[in-house]
């Protein structure tokens, strides 16, 4: 091969690598550019909708991830469109194809269906403590896929929204207040009124305990052992786990400086001795 023939040769080659290098290039500077800002305006989405007033918490993550996944979007189209691609023909491709990948994706539509139900029915919020079938915990953050939680000893849970969805939801903190029921047990020797009285006075010392709805006394059950009483009385919700412990203590304390005995399941055996005949 001749030089001239040679150098015809590393010219076409320069001439057709020099034009798709400069595009490749430009494709992965708007990619990266494209998912520095996509990162940047979710961040100032979530600051900007911290500022209006009224804002649920629960809605901020969510807006500053679409904003984020249609700036995606858009950097995607920007990197075809370098490359010489239609996009109007991308979008027809992708319409094409939706269908396939909805079918690929079944589980991954389902999340974000259960996510958006969750958004407009709102059976929690950020901050509140659910018990969903087999998980529970603080909700953290409810976002388009999945929401993250955290177990009551501190553990991060990432639930797929389709789980929470598919599941009956006990929200422990929906309600400002919640009702305490103790059921305390006392012996049949014991006198009731007495011990009636010990758990009322309690109950009144204790200025967490809400006047309205009124705490109530009374006799629940006739145990195999015990004589039970029952007393319900009303707390905020910050205050249900310190007021339920403190009672808890408070009234074995008192019945005990009363007297009254809280007895334990016990069993009377009778023996009677059989004659035998000769």
């Amino acid at each position: 091969m001749s030089q001239d023939e040679m150098a015809v040769i590393l010219q076409d080659a320069s001439d057709l690598v020099v034009p798709y290098a400069l595009d490749v290039l430009t494709a992965i500077a708007i990619l990266v550019g494209g998912w520095i800002l996509a990162g940047w305006l979710k961040r100032s989405t979530r600051r900007a909708l911290a500022r209006i007033p009224g804002l649920d918490d629960t809605l901020e993550p969510f807006i500053a991830s679409i904003v984020r996944y249609l700036v995606l979007i858009l950097v995607l189209i920007a990197v075809l469109a370098q490359f010489g691609v239609q996009t109007t023909s991308v979008i027809a491709i992708l319409g094409a194809a939706g269908l396939a990948i909805g079918l690929a994706l079944q589980g991954t539509l389902s999340n974000l269906a259960s996510g958006l139900m969750i958004l407009f029915l709102r059976p929690f919020k950020m901050g509140d403590f659910v018990d969903c079938g087999s998980v529970s915990g603080t909700i953290d953050e409810i976002g388009l896929f999945t929401t993250q939680m955290t177990t009551y000893d501190g553990i991060f849970l990432m639930v797929p929204n389709s789980q929470l969805w598919n599941s009956s939801v006990t929200n422990y903190s929906r309600h400002p207040t919640r009702m305490i029921d103790h059921t305390v047990g006392i012996a049949y020797s014991d006198d009731i009124d007495k011990a009636m009285a010990a758990i009322e006075s309690v109950v009144e010392a204790d200025k967490r305990c809400l006047d309205h709805p009124e705490p109530a006394y009374f006799v629940g059950n006739l145990g195999a052992s015990s004589v039970d009483l029952t007393y319900r009385v009303w707390a905020t919700v910050a205050d249900f786990w310190p007021l339920k412990r403190a009672l808890t203590k408070a009234v074995k304390e008192k019945l005990d400086a009363e007297g009254i005995s809280i007895p334990f399941p016990q069993t009377d055996v009778h023996l009677y001795r059989a004659d035998t005949a000769e």
